[in-house]
């Protein structure tokens, strides 16, 4: 069986991080941050493009590869951080997805975007 993608992901952003000693520098806190910032980054690209105009501006071959390498960066962090924590990110996702399937069944909610507690 092959070993499942956010697994193999996780093995081989921990296997970069040992190869260059960095673990040292991978507190929960730290990881955050960079997470947080790689967000701010992602979130820069997308600063003053009007919400109608953000997919047809982003199926641009140059936008879509820098908003890629963005997204990239962020999922990098979050996996290390996860990986820190000793969370099973895979797991957490779809226990997530199936509580959400609970709270919003999808003929109660279509077309209606829910309010947050």
């Amino acid at each position: 069986m092959d070993e499942p993608e956010i697994a193999a992901l996780t093995r081989a952003v921990r296997e970069f991080s040992t190869e260059r000693d960095w673990e040292q520098f991978h507190d929960p806190k730290s990881l955050l941050l960079a997470l947080v910032g790689e967000v701010g980054e992602l979130a820069e690209l997308f600063q003053w493009v009007p919400a109608a105009e953000a997919v047809d501006r982003f199926s641009a071959a140059d936008r879509r590869t820098r908003a890629a390498e963005e997204m990239a960066d962020v999922l990098v962090y979050l996996v290390r951080l996860a990986d820190v924590l000793g969370v099973d990110l895979g797991a957490a996702a779809r226990a997530k997805l199936a509580a959400s399937h609970r709270r919003f069944p999808a003929d109660d909610v279509r077309g209606v975007a829910p309010d947050k507690p």
